[in-house]
């Protein structure tokens, strides 16, 4: 129902801006384009600090980092540029995100510099529901099949949450293995 009923805001949005004056679209067309889910990443533009936690074999590491987030296709694809900093050395990684109106939900891929000319792993797929970004894919991980699950969470103009976590079982248990706790720079 989410899908249709948001399809629906953009094509009124859409004939809304074709028949009404300047004024009037524009605020039509932002307010169909916000309850879309086409701007559900526009929180994180702009430069960030990071705090990274990441379990390797069992135990914690952290390091911190810095990431830069900017819109692309009127902000309904963004690019976010991370540094990780870290205990081995630096290393970066891209993010790049886009949206589907036709589905009403994000798809993720990712690019990591230690090894840029890999196969890229399927994208993981979903939206936001009441302030926390929800996305899953399924794949391959150490040569066992895994779900994926990022989740977006404790979104505040200066502050969000990123966890990775990884299921073996369909989705039945999780593993958390990585935890982003952005600041605003």
């Amino acid at each position: 129902m989410r899908t249709i009923s948001n399809y629906v805001l953009v094509l009124l949005a859409a004939a809304l801006a074709s028949t009404a004056n300047a004024t009037g679209a524009s605020a039509a067309t932002a307010n169909a384009a916000a309850s879309s889910g086409a701007h559900d990443f526009d929180f994180e533009f702009g430069n960030w600090h990071v705090h990274h936690r990441v379990k390797r074999n069992g135990e914690w590491i952290e390091f911190d980092g810095t990431s830069s987030d900017r819109p692309l296709n009127d902000g309904s694809s963004n690019v976010e540029e991370n540094t990780f900093h870290r205990p081995s050395g630096d290393s970066q990684g891209i993010a790049l995100r886009a949206y589907d109106a036709k589905t009403a939900s994000w798809a993720i891929w990712w690019v990591d510099s230690r090894d840029p000319h890999a196969a890229l792993d399927p994208p993981v797929k979903g939206r936001f529901v009441d302030g926390v970004g929800t996305f899953y894919s399924d794949g391959v991980v150490n040569g066992k099949p895994t779900r994926t699950r990022y989740l977006w969470s404790r979104i505040t103009p200066t502050s969000a949450r990123w966890e990775q976590a990884f299921s073996e079982d369909g989705g039945k248990t999780w593993d958390t293995n990585w935890v982003m706790e952005f600041r605003r720079s």
